[in-house]
């Protein structure tokens, strides 16, 4: 590894960004790599961006600064840090002091064990049991189940990863909570090692109870892309045949309660309304999984980014001595893929 690169998507974090860039220095410092930092500001609006750009001043060798026009959520900030990083091995990590960058030596040792990526868990975590713990507990069950890769927490941001593996998947939506499963569906190999993990010290946790919701919807899109991404016909199949299944059912019944005992059976309303309300959830989830790939191929095909760039400070080839990129402000991706 000639250069490690950090990931950190950072949304109104003012007060954590200083104390985290101090404690990366301390941890990084001793490695026999070159690193930098690429922090992502998400459309922050509490001063993180002034504190950024005076780090891209002070520690100009180490920090890249890229700045969104306005917030577009983690998933598109990991993406744009990943496209903007330039190291052999990227590291994700959040911005509010949870993360412990003194993890990331040991995390980039196991990692040369012949691992492709090392994903964090959070074995002691301090946070707030109902509203955070218990759901977590609930959707990584819900995730290995699924996607068949038994991690103990997905929701961990800590990770360590090869750039090869990075480069061989995109990001959309909320799916940064998932990236072990694309890794496994590209063929990485993953360990899972407990890190460290701190209570928050400043500012309030950006997610809640509503969060789990939208879980439960981009699992559904994750498992069709990681089980029938080169068949969807076999998931279309499989639940259009148990639908008609379940739609013939009660009319078998009527048919042999009317014609075969000479019984009159009622066509009860309920069930006539049930049967078509489950036909349209059905519908319903189908052409919201046919949306995901349609918006997918129109994203790859036409390069249209998920997020838009203000500027980016840092780069050592920019033209100013901040190394702000102007030239940048309108496109949506920088990657080298």
């Amino acid at each position: 590894m000639k250069l490690l690169s950090v990931v950190i998507p950072v949304y109104n974090e003012v007060e954590s960004v200083p104390h985290l860039h101090r404690t990366l220095g301390e941890a990084l410092s001793a490695l026999e790599c070159a690193w930098e930092v690429v922090y992502v500001d998400d459309g922050s609006s509490d001063g993180s961006v002034a504190v950024l750009e005076q780090l891209a001043r002070d520690d100009s060798e180490h920090v890249v600064v890229v700045q969104f026009r306005r917030n577009h959520g983690q998933t598109a900030a990991m993406m744009a840090g990943m496209d903007h990083a330039s190291g052999d091995v990227i590291a994700l990590m959040d911005a509010d002091l949870q993360n412990d960058p003194a993890d990331i030596p040991m995390m980039l040792a196991r990692l040369d064990e012949g691992y492709d990526a090392v994903c964090g868990w959070r074995a002691n975590r301090q946070d707030k049991l109902l509203s955070r713990k218990l759901p977590s507990v609930i959707a990584n069950r819900l995730i290995r189940k699924v996607t068949g890769v038994n991690l103990h927490d997905y929701g961990c941001t800590l990770k360590v990863i090869k750039r090869e593996i990075v480069k061989s998947f995109r990001l959309y939506g909320e799916m940064h909570r998932f990236i072990p499963a694309y890794i496994a569906m590209s063929g990485g190999k993953i360990l899972e090692t407990p890190v460290t993990h701190h209570a928050r010290r400043f500012g309030t946790s950006k997610y809640g109870l509503g969060r789990t919701f939208k879980v439960i919807l981009d699992l559904c899109t994750v498992n069709m892309f990681v089980r029938y991404s080169t068949k969807p016909i076999y998931l279309f199949g499989k639940v259009g045949a148990w639908a008609m299944a379940a739609g013939l059912l009660p009319i078998a019944y009527l048919l042999a309660a009317n014609l075969g005992f000479g019984a009159h059976e009622p066509v009860v309303p309920l069930l006539t309304s049930s049967a078509v309300l489950f036909a349209i959830g059905a519908q319903s989830v189908m052409l919201g999984l046919v949306a995901e790939v349609l918006m997918r191929t129109y994203h790859e095909s036409q390069s249209m980014p998920i997020y838009h760039l203000k500027k980016v400070i840092g780069r050592k080839d920019s033209g100013d001595a901040l190394g702000v990129s102007q030239g940048l402000e309108d496109l949506g991706s920088a990657s080298d893929r």
